[in-house]
């Protein structure tokens, strides 16, 4: 088994009276994780903690090494610019060159099959143009880790498809990727480990073959049961 990337012990968060993440402990060490659950289960939050852009009020994350890490929502934020300016931006943020910035940044658009709106205004893209974009700025970094969440949500399949090839693509070139979804097919294609949350509890962790045949829990078995068409 491959050594974990990252271990979690014990992360809560806590609004208020509620406990939106409760006492969750998990060892990551596959290359693909989707994480599912029903909706309000916790999932994109428990995203946002690992990114760190949600402060756990207990627990901790122990990254054996540091990860260099990228995140795409469900609905991308579009600069006011090309398509291409925004992959520059992200670039720059990090500190590369001009020059750099934008040799990376059409290459990355280029390996999304993007290279042809370059020029276009972001926020005048359709919803699965937009996410490709955002998927190669992304992308365009280089992520040890990239984190998804829900990155297909209200897109065609023509979309869809898309987006998850450039997912497989940066996944093979060894990049691990921790993903949301609510779509089953796609977390069959795309893991290879399901955590499935409810009621921010994880109760379960184990690889998706067995997630789908044989769920454990009586939580997931009823979602696998209402979410199956």
């Amino acid at each position: 088994m491959s050594a974990a990337w990252l271990a979690i012990d014990g992360l809560g968060l806590t609004e208020g009276a509620t406990r939106i993440i409760d006492d969750v402990s998990l060892s990551l060490a596959a290359q693909r994780t989707v994480v599912l659950g029903p909706n309000g289960a916790g999932k994109s939050t428990l995203l946002r903690l690992i990114h760190g852009l949600l402060h756990p009020s207990g627990g901790r994350l122990h990254w054996p090494q540091p990860l260099t890490q990228g995140m795409v929502f469900q609905r991308p934020v579009m600069l006011r610019t090309t398509a291409l300016a925004n992959v520059i931006y992200g670039l720059k943020l990090k500190g590369h060159s001009a020059d750099e910035s934008r040799r990376r940044a059409r290459a990355a658009l280029a390996r999304a099959g993007l290279d042809h709106i370059a020029r276009r205004p972001a926020r005048l893209l359709s919803g699965g143009e937009q996410q490709r974009v955002a998927l190669a700025r992304a992308w365009a970094l280089e992520p040890e880790l990239l984190i998804l969440d829900e990155p297909t949500a209200s897109l065609d399949p023509a979309s869809t498809r898309e987006v998850e090839r450039i997912i497989g693509e940066i996944a093979a070139g060894g990049a691990r990727i921790l993903m949301t979804t609510h779509n089953l097919g796609q977390a069959r294609r795309m893991a290879d480990e399901i955590v499935f949350i409810d009621r921010g509890r994880v109760l379960e962790q184990t690889p998706v073959a067995r997630f789908f045949n044989l769920p454990q829990s009586e939580a997931a078995q009823r979602f696998l049961q209402e979410e199956t068409p």
